[in-house]
């Protein structure tokens, strides 16, 4: 397995990480064996980041990972936790609370469920609007400086809020959607990290499943994705089309689209760590042969062409998801 560190002072972890999301909630069921199948079969090749959030299933993803990591060193782990979004008996989103009490709560529970003394890495899900970053980040530090955090992170900020947070705490990776099919972080998001020397754990390199190579119209009729912009109407035929474009460079080098999406990210620089959102060990065996695939500085030029800048149809959330973003905001 590759490695790569976080940032100038930050731990070096695996290359991948596997992202639990989909293990309890928002891709519709999964296999409880399965997932755990799946999370051992990434520790046993190598892969030690572990990326959840104690809303992934209202704790559900959290009691899963505890189940999974029995009888292994919690050493040979590295957990980040995402934590503040705010949700309703029925699953829907109400919110986010980064106020400093809500820090130290979440933490507590996150703990409990995870069965363990501390965690990795521990980060805001999104920027509470009525609370300052420097409040939210403050309450972190001092549970760093208590022992029951290792490292802070970010999710989904701009490049002001990043420097506001870093300026109270050192601040070890920006976690961020990016992918062929999104690249805003490119502009002043992607610079302002790596002035500061913070990695970035992109999530979202398959962009959903869109760029997996195994996305069809009639899976989009069927799976809770299907309501997402880019994966209704003449959007995801748009898509679709750059996803083709995509194979034929992928079959070139006996790929798949998955891989040589997954190693496009992976080429971006040595600070950018991606995420893999597999739920079964064969998807996860997949998203592995990206690095084996080397690709030069032609590879990398045809691939931009096939998907080029800014050629997807279709934001990546709905409207009002969209508007809670902060990494959006210009």
């Amino acid at each position: 397995m590759l490695s790569r560190q976080l940032g100038k002072n930050g731990s070096t972890i695996s290359a991948l990480g596997l992202g639990c999301m989909g293990m309890s909630d928002a891709y519709g069921p999964a296999d409880r064996q399965e997932s755990i199948a799946t999370i051992h079969a990434a520790l046993d090749a190598g892969v030690n980041l572990l990326d959840t959030g104690d809303f992934y299933g209202m704790g559900h993803n959290e009691l899963l990972l505890h189940e999974a990591l029995a009888g292994r060193r919690r050493e040979d782990v590295f957990i980040a936790v995402k934590f503040g979004a705010l949700r309703s008996p029925d699953g829907k989103f109400i919110g986010f609370d980064g106020r400093p009490e809500a820090v130290k709560t979440s933490l507590a529970y996150t703990l409990k469920r995870l069965g363990t003394d501390y965690i990795d890495l521990y980060q805001p899900a999104r920027l509470d609007p009525r609370v300052p970053i420097e409040d939210t980040v403050g309450a972190i530090s001092e549970m760093v400086k208590a022992g029951y955090v290792r490292q802070i992170g970010l999710s989904e900020v701009g490049a002001d809020t990043i420097r506001r947070a870093h300026a109270i705490h050192p601040i070890t990776w920006l976690q961020i959607e990016y992918s062929l099919l999104s690249r805003g972080i490119e502009n002043d998001i992607l610079p302002t990290v790596r002035e500061l020397g913070i990695a970035v754990t992109a999530y979202g390199v398959l962009s959903r499943g869109l760029l997996s190579g195994h996305w069809s119209k009639e899976r989009s009729e069927q799976d809770p994705r299907g309501h997402l912009p880019r994966f209704s109407g003449e959007n995801l035929d748009r898509n679709l089309l750059l996803v083709e474009a995509l194979r034929l460079i992928a079959q070139e080098h006996n790929a798949t689209v998955a891989q040589v999406a997954i190693a496009w990210v992976l080429s971006r620089g040595n600070d950018i760590v991606p995420l893999i959102g597999a739920r079964r060990r064969d998807r996860l065996n997949e998203a592995l042969g990206a690095l084996d695939l080397h690709l030069g500085e032609d590879d990398l030029a045809r691939i931009e062409a096939a998907v080029p800048l800014d050629a997807v149809a279709g934001d990546r959330y709905a409207p009002e998801q969209m508007a809670m973003l902060d990494s959006e905001k210009r």
